[in-house]
């Protein structure tokens, strides 16, 4: 009887263990082409993944890049924060729980085309987390920052005043 359990046990391990290698949440990625007029990027997958082959041995394999994935960016109510994407610029992918396609091209609330979970064509590019060689110099721990990463074009915000910082300002393109 021990035997059986412990077979069992096994069993639900490695199943378990396959439905964990299947799911897709999210993870870390580099941007390797952006379209601006679709406003989806190309992403390849900044962690590898790990396969073990039929023989036990651990292999390390890069995914395949995720193709045409759309960019989150801060919009709402009708307005929008836009970013100048950039090829090598790290973002946060997340998969969606069902196929997207149906929405992505119709809006609006749709039935999914197929039925696939976690998908790695179901991705989302959050922009802006980044990795620690990375980070960002001179970060105001009391101010609110619109800056660029050299911190020589910015507007600062703070309790008692707005600040802009830049070598040229222009007021409706006039310089002031």
């Amino acid at each position: 009887m021990g035997e059986r359990q412990q077979d069992m046990q096994e069993g639900f391990r490695r199943l378990i263990d396959n439905l964990n290698g299947q799911l897709r949440v999210a993870m870390p990625g580099i941007i390797k082409a952006f379209d601006p007029s679709e406003q989806t990027v190309t992403v390849l997958c900044a962690v590898r993944e790990r396969v073990i082959g039929l023989t036990k041995n651990i292999e390390y394999i890069e995914i395949p890049y995720l193709l045409d994935v759309p960019v989150v960016m801060p919009r709402a109510g009708g307005f929008s924060i836009t970013f100048p994407i950039q090829v090598g610029d790290e973002c946060l992918v997340i998969f969606s729980d069902v196929c997207i396609d149906a929405w992505w091209a119709d809006g609006d609330v749709q039935n999914p085309i197929e039925y696939r979970r976690h998908d790695f064509s179901d991705a989302f590019a959050i922009l802006g987390p980044w990795s620690q060689p990375r980070v960002l110099t001179n970060y105001s721990t009391t101010d609110l920052e619109i800056r660029n990463d050299a911190k020589t074009s910015m507007i600062k915000i703070s309790n008692t005043e707005i600040n802009i910082i830049s070598p040229t300002v222009k007021v409706n393109g006039v310089p002031i």
